[in-house]
């Protein structure tokens, strides 16, 4: 035998409170959304009533809080469509019921209600809700609803002779605070500040003016300013009217003036028919337009069941992608109309901008154009350098760049710092958008080969030299070598390589495992000389060319060793323990050879 289930409304509202609504203040937006629905219900239905299509004043929704009705309730009343008695029971006491909405033409998309559990919310704030409704012809029925699951309904002929609602809450005693005058305008206000009806709290207007994006008139852009700061908090770098109509969509967005954290998530203004569904909404503009807050108002975009976010789905993909362009449209006319706003946009929010170059090719050409990257012959664009000198030579980390810049420079080697967010991805595209585009990545082991042999005769002399300095840093994994290069007040480099560096480490790791591991590090770690780093001592130096003549074995290991130290630590590479150690060591054994010994 089939049975009906029993719904125990306490759990039910205990439900929403905790895992569907944020808040219980949302009870405001719910019987706001009622009363819009019921007055744009009646308004379709034909020229009879006071709410009639045409010019005249905004039909109005009144709330009365305690301190007027005086007698501890909350009374909403609208002048909307009504209910028969036969919809009071197929709406008001079957929980979910939304199959015959369309009765009321609620279920159209020119309504803001979509679900049949809105009237429920009010049981977060409230022990008993009445309803005295009155449709056209029919007469007045009062529904009484209780938050242990009863309710009653009764015809009322006398009770409302005009047609509309009046919805009463009966508050709980721990939620009186949520009733009080103060409270209930603010919320109000917030939820339905936009919307096309005159919304009263004991008589002071609160909404009806509409969204103030959609104003003309002189000193628009000033209002919109004041706007964002009364709704962000900030004076906006610029305003972008957006439009999406596909989803009933207008809006603005609003340009931050300082830099935006990419990975902080950023909240938009979501309104749905002009009714507030979230203050801080995610995922309305895509990823990398961080830089932005927005306003919108949609009349397609579905929302949650709770109401208070956006429904994903295929239309609010669309609409993100189409915002997207919107604001990259933006870009690209702030570059043609004005180059130094754009400048001064750029240094502000480069990182969107290079985040969108990644995959959009007009972004990756305003970048190339506009924006001046770090070089080792000053600030420039790659369009820049690119007309001076054909081949783009990119170091891909901060570090190897600070490394081997100047020492690129004087060697006549122009090098673009790839080391910030995104640049070296920016380089490394640049051809597939511009084909004549030369790239080369520079390491700083590459360096080496542009540095001058010495002389044949020269370099047979200094072997000796060179084989006590090779014993020096053998048990670094470093080989010792001896060029020319500029400048000359640069005594040693150390060069690395990616390959160089996971060797050093592997050999680093093998010295805290056990035998086994060691094993298999040992397996890895088989490398050529070529991916051992290397100490490259400047034979165009004094002081080089003063250590390479001492006789004394024991010195000559200190002053390499003392090189190799300082070569590290103005490449601001990382000091390992044995780095650290025989920096140390050479320093006190040097110093020991200058005092002297004991007598």
């Amino acid at each position: 035998m089939d049975r009906t289930f029993q719904v125990d409304l306490r759990g039910v509202v205990d439900l929403l409170s905790h895992h569907l609504y944020a808040s219980p203040r949302v009870y405001v937006r719910e019987l706001l959304q009622n009363a819009v629905d019921a007055i744009t219900a009646r308004r379709s239905a034909g020229p009879a009533g006071p709410d009639s299509p045409g010019p005249g004043p905004l039909p109005v929704i009144r709330i009365e809080p305690p301190d007027v009705t005086g007698d501890g309730t909350l009374r909403v009343i609208d002048t909307g469509i009504g209910l028969t008695e036969e919809q009071v029971h197929q709406f008001l006491a079957t929980i979910g019921r939304s199959s015959k909405r369309d009765d009321l033409g609620f279920a159209r998309h020119d309504f803001l209600g979509q679900f049949g559990i809105g009237l429920l919310s009010c049981f977060l704030v409230a022990d008993e809700i009445r309803v005295l409704t009155r449709a056209e012809g029919a007469p007045a029925v009062l529904w009484r609803g209780f938050a242990d699951g009863r309710y009653s309904v009764e015809t009322e002929d006398q009770r409302r002779a005009e047609v509309g609602t009046t919805v009463t809450l009966v508050p709980r005693r721990d939620a009186e605070d949520w009733l009080r005058r103060r409270t209930v305008a603010e919320l109000a206000s917030l939820y339905g500040s936009l919307l096309p009806v005159r919304v009263e709290v004991a008589g002071v207007p609160v909404s009806g003016e509409g969204p103030p994006w959609q104003a003309g008139g002189s000193g628009r852009r000033e209002r919109l300013q004041e706007y964002c700061r009364e709704v962000f908090g900030f004076v906006p770098f610029d305003v972008i009217d957006l439009a999406v109509p596909e989803a009933g969509l207008t809006g603005v967005a609003f340009v931050l003036p300082t830099p935006a954290n990419p990975a902080a998530r950023a909240g938009h203004r979501v309104y749905l028919k002009r009714m507030l569904l979230a203050e801080g909404a995610e995922g309305v503009l895509p990823p990398w337009a961080f830089f932005a807050r927005c306003v919108i108002d949609a009349g397609e975009l579905r929302p949650t069941a709770s109401r208070e976010a956006l429904y994903e789905d295929s239309l609010l993909e669309t609409t993100r992608e189409a915002l997207g362009d919107q604001l990259r449209g933006w870009l690209m006319s702030l570059a043609g109309r004005n180059p130094r706003r754009l400048g001064e946009f750029l240094d502000v929010h480069h990182l969107g901008v290079k985040a969108l170059a990644l995959h959009d090719d007009e972004m990756l050409r305003l970048v190339e154009r506009w924006w001046p990257m770090e070089t080792n012959t000053g600030r420039m664009t790659l369009a820049d350098f690119r007309a001076q000198h054909g081949l783009v030579r990119y170091s891909a980390q901060l570090d190897e760049f600070r490394q081997i810049g100047a020492v690129a420079a004087a060697q006549g080697m122009p090098l673009v710092n790839g080391g910030y967010i995104y640049d070296t991805e920016i380089i490394e595209r640049l051809p597939q958008v511009e084909p004549g585009a030369l790239i080369e990545r520079v390491e700083p082991g590459d360096l080496s080969t542009a540095f001058d042999a010495l002389e044949p005769e020269v370099e047979l002399a200094k072997r000796p030299f060179l084989q006590l300095a090779q014993r020096a840093l053998d048990r670094l994994g470093c080989e010792v070598v001896l060029r020319s290069y500029d400048p000359a007040g640069v005594p040693a480099m150390y060069l690395t390589s990616r390959s160089a560096s996971f060797a050093a480490e592997l050999r680093a790791t093998r010295e805290r495992v056990d035998d086994v591991w060691a094993d298999v590090l040992d397996a890895l770690a088989r490398t050529d000389e070529q991916d051992r780093s290397q100490l490259v001592l400047n034979y165009r130096n004094p002081l080089v060319r003063r250590v390479t003549e001492i006789p004394d074995a024991d010195l000559v290991r200190l002053a390499v060793e003392g090189l190799y130290g300082q070569a590290l630590l103005l490449g601001h590479h990382p000091l390992r323990p044995a780095d650290a150690a025989l920096l140390n060591g050479s320093f006190l054994g040097l110093l020991n050879k200058a005092v002297g010994h004991e007598e």
